[in-house]
């Protein structure tokens, strides 16, 4: 039986946000800048982004960036009614669609909000294949002429829902979190087909890289010669101020 009552998504949508805060604050956050320019947080992040990470860690960005003019595309499942209510209560804008899928409506919103906010996609989503990125994005930043930022993310031994088509992960409370952004990636204006399909395997096989270090890095406990403590969005603007 579907659940249509707004009601419900709005009740969960909150209980989602303050289980998500609680439960992202008992972690150890770590992150290694090739380019801290990437990050909305400091002032020298200059431009409008498009930023990847892979659906199962979508965890983490809604926690460290909220507050940070970012919107966000989420599928038109009902799955993703909570997350939308959610998403909103953390600050984040959001359009609803799919890159891939029937997302011309989608697509032409995201247009709209990349004049004056920064972008992010779980590039694998909605329904996957796991780990496998969809050419939307490249088709967006060759069209909008805006730098793609790929971001991996891992954690300590997290628990893994494996029947998900993501196998979602979610981290041990008081565990390492750890976070590899890449530096801006610029994709050639008005690419044709094969160009977007060069440059989606070039950004996947990049995603993945760092998605692995970054979990490996969270699995070790090792120290990375540039590693920084990484803050949630608000405090992180202080420090910075």
């Amino acid at each position: 039986m579907k659940i249509r009552s707004p009601l419900f998504f709005k009740l969960s949508g909150l209980l989602t946000t303050t289980a998500v805060r609680r439960w992202m604050s008992t972690l150890d956050y770590k992150i290694a800048y090739y380019d801290r320019a990437v990050d909305p947080v400091f002032p020298e992040c200059q431009g409008r982004k498009i930023y990847l990470f892979w659906h199962e860690y979508i965890l983490c960005p809604l926690y460290l960036r909220q507050h940070c003019n970012i919107a966000m595309l989420l599928s038109r499942h009902q799955d993703a009614e909570v997350l939308s209510y959610a998403a909103r209560l953390m600050g984040f804008a959001f359009v609803r669609g799919s890159t891939n899928r029937g997302g011309v409506s989608a697509l032409r919103e995201m247009f709209r909000a990349s004049r004056h906010m920064h972008l992010t996609i779980t590039p694998d989503g909605p329904r996957g294949p796991r780990r496998r990125l969809a050419p939307g994005p490249i088709y967006l930043a060759s069209r909008l002429d805006v730098p793609l930022v790929v971001m991996g993310f891992g954690y300590d031994r997290p628990w893994r829902f494996h029947r998900a088509w993501d196998q979602f992960a979610l981290p041990r409370p008081f565990s390492r979190a750890r976070v590899i952004p890449s530096g801006e990636i610029h994709v050639p204006a008005n690419l044709d087909r094969e160009g977007i399909e060069h440059y989606r395997r070039k950004v996947e096989y990049l995603l993945n890289q760092l998605t692995l270090e970054a979990e490996a890095w969270a699995a070790s406990g090792t120290r990375k010669l540039n590693q920084t403590r990484l803050c949630r969005a608000p405090a992180a603007r202080r420090a910075a101020a």
